[in-house]
Parts: structure tokens; sequence; C-alpha cells
């Protein structure tokens, strides 16, 4: 059996080089058909936030690559609920992230799970490896 991958996002979007290269890993991770998840905590609930604009920074804004997830079949995403209501934003303000099922006639579902900060733990403790950015 293909060992589970967490990859936990704590940091902003921009501002380190953190969120890129988890990204950069998890697709790297799932295109090798690792069994992939990512959980976001803490101010990483900010790299799923909507309508991002980075031309004030002149950084590129890769948060459109997070809709490609469900083509990598990474489709389990966990948003802990916590850190979404202590920065006032709820699932509204964050992208809208789905997979196609394909034993389900490619139906769309969603691929993010709120989870309180509790459930989120169970997750965390059922993983194989942890990788924290």
């Amino acid at each position: 059996m293909a060992k589970k991958f967490m990859y936990v996002n704590r940091k902003p979007p921009y501002g380190t080089i953190y969120a890129l290269e988890s990204l950069e890993v998890v697709l790297i991770g799932a295109a090798f058909d690792q069994d992939v998840s990512l959980a976001f905590i803490g101010d990483g609930v900010y790299q799923l936030t909507k309508g991002q604009d980075t031309k004030a920074i002149g950084q590129k804004n890769f948060s459109p690559v997070y809709s490609a997830l469900g083509d990598y079949e990474v489709t389990k995403i966990y948003i802990e609920k916590e850190s979404l209501e202590e920065r006032g934003l709820t699932l509204d303000d964050l992208q809208h992230l789905v997979w196609e099922d394909e034993d389900d006639d490619w139906a769309e579902k969603d691929s993010i799970r709120l989870v309180s900060r509790a459930e989120l733990a169970d997750v965390l403790d059922d993983q194989d490896v942890l990788l924290s950015f």
C-alpha cells in the first residue's frame, strides 16, 4: 500500500518561497502516484483565497495552479476551520477546488474538506509522512 504524504501549508502565499515550493513538491509527488493530501492552517489558508492580485508586489500569481490539483488526483485538501475563522474568512472566500470521479460518471466532487483543529489532528496522525511548509 502506498504511503500517505501530507503537505502542511502554514505560510501566506507570498513573501516567502514556502507556498510555491509546497505546490511544486505536491505536483511532483502526485505525478509519481503518491497518495497526496494537503492541509492549510494558520496563514496558509490565504494560499487558496480567490482573486489574488500580485501586480503590486511584482510576483507571479500562482494561485490558479491549485485548480489543476484534481487533474493530478490530489483530491484531499483539508482546511482548518479555526484558521479561517481567526482570519475572518469563510469557504466562500476560497477557490472552489474540484475533481472528476471517473467511477461516478465523471461527476465533479469537492476537494476541500473543512475540518476542526481536533479533526485535523486525527487526519495528521493517520499520515505516514508529514512535510511542513
